[in-house]
């Protein structure tokens, strides 16, 4: 069965609402370069179909929308066993469907229920209308692999407030529904099991006709009276990341990224959340936590188009060296948890290997044609 399911579903005026399904539960619907050679071409299509006037992305499945990219692949064509060129032909046309989402005229309603983590944050984050559920936990977390946060999170990131983007980039910190609302990280908190009743109400909507159609009002609409009906739902839920706003701000108010870090791990506290984040960056990467830090600076006025293109650069360095398949090899293929870091801590890692990591190996880049 094919990994990516396509449905046109007509509306009750004759309008089309189209499906894209993740289908790939037994991995968590991680994204593979098949999977998204798939959605990219679908959606161009429906984008210059006129009948088309709304996009549901949803999963298969109720653990995740997409746990991530397919990085095992990766880390076989970087050591050896597979493509040389697969990982920039993996990252060149992942963020290519994340810009188009990003830029896309269309409603894209994203059901980002249960596991939304690296390539599905990219999905969830370029989508116009981002749904979460009371089973949401979203997550950039790459320190742990030795990578950054891509598709698009220098970008959406840089945009959180307090250097709480910083924060959740270093840790790894999870998200849940209250939290990504509050960041605006997501649009809609909405109950799980309204899954199908957005989708029926889709199609009873009023569209409209040509110039009068207002797809993404519908849409609002709709979604608004989910919402409304779904506040049972996320009842029980606490906000750790909002109720760490003041905590975070100060932790991230230093001068150096050496200093956030021991500000960070010299925390006392008996917060469930905290530790876990606190615990992520102490295994984690320190090539990662010092490239997260550069990389965030150097986005900060970036254009969309441009942080995809610095981010194709960095991905492409980063599969050049050993970090990162060593964090894939202990995490995600021989699973010993005991990555051998290049560098064992963060104050060791040179600067002239992170600003190597981070000079693009190309004059011009794979993706000038963005804009």
């Amino acid at each position: 069965m094919s990994c990516v399911l396509f449905a046109e579903h007509t509306t009750q005026d004759g309008h089309v609402v189209a499906e894209i399904t993740l289908n790939a539960e037994r991995s968590l619907n991680a994204l593979t370069l098949e999977m998204i050679e798939a959605i990219l071409p679908r959606l161009q299509a429906w984008q210059a179909d006129a009948r088309v006037v709304a996009i549901l992305l949803d999963s298969a499945g109720e653990k995740a929308f997409c746990a991530g990219g397919d990085v095992v692949n990766l880390y076989k064509a970087i050591t050896g066993d597979g493509d040389p060129d697969f990982p920039q032909r993996f990252f060149d046309t992942e963020y290519r469907l994340d810009y188009l989402l990003h830029t896309y005229p269309k409603p894209v309603i994203c059901w980002g229920s249960g596991i939304v983590m690296g390539g599905g944050m990219g999905l969830l984050s370029g989508s116009s209308h981002r749904v979460v559920t009371e089973t949401s936990r979203l997550a950039m977390p790459e320190v742990t692999i030795g990578l950054y946060p891509d598709v698009g999170a220098s970008w959406f990131l840089n945009r959180l407030p307090n250097g709480t983007g910083r924060f959740l980039a270093m840790t790894g910190g999870q998200i849940n529904a209250l939290d990504a609302v509050h960041l605006g990280l997501a649009d809609r908190a909405i109950a799980s099991h309204q899954r199908d009743v957005l989708a029926q109400k889709l199609l009873e909507a009023t569209w409209g006709e040509g110039k009068h159609t207002d797809a993404h009002g519908v849409v609002n609409g709709v979604l608004r009276e989910l919402e409304q009906a779904s506040q049972n739902a996320f009842a029980e839920l606490e906000s750790p990341v909002y109720k760490s706003t003041a905590l975070i701000r100060e932790l991230m108010d230093h001068d150096t990224v050496e200093q956030i870090v021991a500000s960070i791990l010299a925390v006392k506290t008996d917060d469930k959340w905290f530790n876990r984040a606190q615990k992520t960056l102490a295994h984690g990467s320190p090539v990662s936590v010092k490239l997260i830090d550069e990389q965030l600076k150097r986005a900060k006025h970036m254009s969309l188009a441009e942080v995809f293109q610095s981010e194709l650069a960095l991905s492409v360095q980063c599969c050049r060296h050993r970090e990162f398949p060593e964090g894939v090899r202990a995490l995600l293929v021989d699973k010993d948890g005991l990555p051998a870091w290049t560098y064992p801590d963060v104050a060791s890692v040179k600067p002239s290997f992170i600003d190597e990591l981070l000079a693009s190996p190309w004059e011009k880049s794979p993706l000038a044609d963005l804009h």
